[in-house]
Parts: C-alpha cells; structure tokens; sequence
C-alpha cells in the first residue's frame, strides 16, 4: 500500500448479508409465523404487528452494524426490562424460535453467517424467558 492509500473499512455482518432489505425479509417472515400462532401472538398487545416488525428491523440492524437508528428512536436496547411485561415462558420461547428459525432459513444465506445469526437469536430467545 502506497503513502496515502487507505485501505477500505471492513464491512459488517449487516452489510455482508445485504443489510436492511436482508433483515427486513427476516423479520417480516418471522412474524408471518406469529400472526398465525395465537399462543405466541397473545404476547403481543397491538392488533398491527408492523411497529413490532419495524422495532425488530430495527434492533436487529444495529446490533449487526447497521444504522443505529434503534437507539436514537428509543434509546438503549434493554432487552430483558423491555420484555418483563410480558410472561415470556418456555413455550413461547419455544413458539418463537420455531418462528425465527423458519425465518432465518428462508435467507439461504452462506453457513457461516446462518450459524452466527442463529446462535445470536437462540442465546437471545434463551435469555428474554421471565416466567
């Protein structure tokens, strides 16, 4: 490398994955699931699940190395204080990552980013449980 040359920024999971248009497929597939599973959809307080749908997107965009739109909007993340009005139990965790998997599956991403993404959404599933 020459005097002056830079090297370009490393790209992010985000951005290796096709960014928002990536998450959003993930996301809207995910809930696809909820909307026809009432036990898991009882979880969720409004009739319309596109705030939910944009709050995920949006989460889940950051947390890789995307905008950091989440947190401007509505702060720190806090995942858990978040979801403590909710009775997250073992069956809707269960529920929700049956969902979830689904979804990521129908990314066919590459093995190595499908792993990572998975084993971030199971330990998160894992640590939302309250009830």
């Amino acid at each position: 490398m020459r005097s002056g040359d830079f090297a370009p920024p490393p790209k992010s999971f985000w951005q290796d994955v096709g960014g928002r248009a990536t998450f959003e497929r993930l996301v809207r597939a995910f809930y696809a699931g909820v909307a026809n599973d009432p036990p898991l959809l009882a979880l969720y307080p409004e009739q319309d699940l596109e705030p939910a749908i944009q709050r995920l997107t949006g989460f889940l965009e950051q947390y890789w190395g995307g905008p950091t739109t989440y947190s401007e909007q509505r702060g720190h993340p806090r995942l858990r204080m978040r979801h403590m009005p909710f009775a997250v139990t073992f069956d809707a965790r269960d529920r929700w990552l049956t969902h979830m998997r689904a979804a990521v599956d129908t990314l066919q991403l590459p093995p190595l980013q499908e792993q990572l993404l998975w084993d971030y959404l199971e330990r998160a599933a894992h640590a939302m449980v309250n009830a």
